[in-house]
């Protein structure tokens, strides 16, 4: 590896995570702008994104010596696009109608530390003293996090019941990445993503048809643009830009560069939709942060 790519590999996951820390932001202009909750505006993210999805799963496919899928496959790459892309998206979006951007990305970012967990405890993978560090400082940093906007909070019941739905978000997402190694490796990543992206819609777009009028689909420009902005830049650009870096370096360095997303988003929610911030919310990021970047120091498998 030259240094270039090292250098194009540590921006394309900077961008990435930049793309990741303006999603909650798109989300809270959107739910300020227009009548919509989880369900719909999952269902607009998707509609924007699909066409970018199929082009690249276009692509993907066409190519020459592919393992063919069975219908065990399938089944698989349904479940990955369930947890991963629906449920869990799911629950995050529907946090957001009741947490801080800032609070929403912190608690989710705490993934690779309940990705040990979940391994420890379901598959018996070893948990190292330093891993255990890992999980209390970030479960202190949700602590403090959560306590700071409790204090400000004027519906605490609010608060918990969406703190909750983006721990469930985060959990969820958890069981994806371990459960994904294997169906990743067997299918390979240039078609996986885009493949779980497409199955997911269709999922999305049925729930949202059982439980939605068709008329929320069309919103005014304003909205439009900000789902569209969703759609492309917190969304399609996150998912190309951070497998480009993973080609370049490897995913602790990506895992590093990541970091700066949390910090991002409070920024960014402080800056752009008014929220407030304290130092006790940043003592408690730090925190977050520090445990994720010590469990990120050792790799773990992701298959289960």
């Amino acid at each position: 590896m030259t240094g270039r790519d090292h250098t194009a590999g540590a921006l394309f996951a900077v961008l990435s995570a930049v793309g990741f820390a303006g999603k909650a932001i798109f989300i809270k202009l959107i739910y300020a702008r227009a009548p919509l909750e989880a369900v719909s505006l999952i269902a607009l993210r998707m509609l924007y994104a699909a066409p970018f999805f199929a082009w690249l799963a276009w692509r993907a496919w066409r190519r020459e010596g592919l393992t063919r899928l069975g219908w065990a496959d399938w089944a698989r790459l349904g479940l990955m696009a369930f947890l991963g892309y629906y449920f869990s998206s799911l629950l995050d979006f529907w946090g957001l109608e009741y947490i801080s951007a800032g609070l929403e990305r912190i608690i989710l970012f705490t993934y690779p530390v309940w990705v040990l967990a979940i391994s420890a405890i379901f598959w018996n993978k070893p948990i190292r003293g330093h891993d255990l560090a890992g999980l209390a400082l970030s479960t202190t940093g949700i602590a403090l996090t959560f306590w700071s906007d409790l204090r400000f909070a004027g519906e605490p019941k609010a608060l918990w019941t969406g703190a909750l739905l983006v721990l469930g978000a985060s959990l969820t997402y958890s069981f994806y990445l371990i459960l994904g190694g294997g169906v990743i490796r067997r299918v390979g990543s240039a078609r996986f993503t885009p493949t779980v992206s497409l199955l997911a819609t269709v999922m999305v777009l049925i729930h949202f048809a059982a439980a939605r009028p068709v008329t929320l689909l069309w919103q005014p420009a304003p909205v439009a643009l900000l789902c569209l902005c969703l759609a492309v830049f917190s969304t399609v650009l996150p998912i190309v830009f951070i497998v480009e870096a993973l080609k370049r370096i490897n995913a602790g360095t990506v895992a590093v560069a990541s970091s700066v997303g949390p910090v991002l988003t409070i920024a960014l929610g402080a800056i752009i939709l008014g929220e407030r911030t304290t130092v006790l919310q940043w003592i408690g990021a730090a925190f977050v942060l520090a445990g994720v970047g010590w469990v990120s120091r050792t790799p773990t498998d992701g298959t289960a």
